[in-house]
């Protein structure tokens, strides 16, 4: 009887240690992607479906969210880098100095919460401390349908 609970003791330690293993692995794993950022070799923004597809991954966005996105495409192919409120101003049809700047930061959250994994949508669109948001990601991938 102690043998065969000395044995499922050691199957158990094995297990622990190798989940371990794998544990720090996987965290190692994704710094080296939060580093190196989001390989993107396709972005193509379908209008008529409301979906996007980043690297032959679709994703379906609400039309707030296909706009949002459209609009940062454009700025990328620009080099554009747009604040809050310009984003607000270019999707409203206001004057900029009518519009808010947390009207589009707003407008972003909602795009990443809608394009859902947290990691990839936050390196997808990324924030520039005291300038704007913009896509991080090469302007010569993005194709807009």
């Amino acid at each position: 009887m102690i043998f065969v609970l000395l044995v499922f003791a050691t199957a158990l330690l094995i297990a622990a240690l190798v989940f371990l293993v794998m544990l720090v692995a996987l965290n190692r794993r994704m710094a080296q992607i939060e580093r190196a950022g989001i390989q993107v070799s396709s972005l193509l923004i379908s209008r008529e479906e409301n979906t996007v597809y980043l690297n032959n991954m679709g994703f379906k966005l609400t039309r707030a969210a296909m706009e949002t996105l459209s609009v940062l495409a454009e700025a990328r192919m620009d080099d554009d880098v747009l604040s809050g409120a310009e984003i607000e101003a270019v999707i409203s049809g206001r004057a900029q100095e009518d519009c808010d700047e947390a009207a589009g930061a707003t407008r972003i959250k909602r795009l990443r919460d809608t394009l859902g994994n947290q990691m990839v949508s936050e390196l997808l669109v990324r924030n520039i401390a005291r300038r704007g948001y913009m896509l991080a990601i090469d302007k010569d991938v993005i194709k807009v349908i």
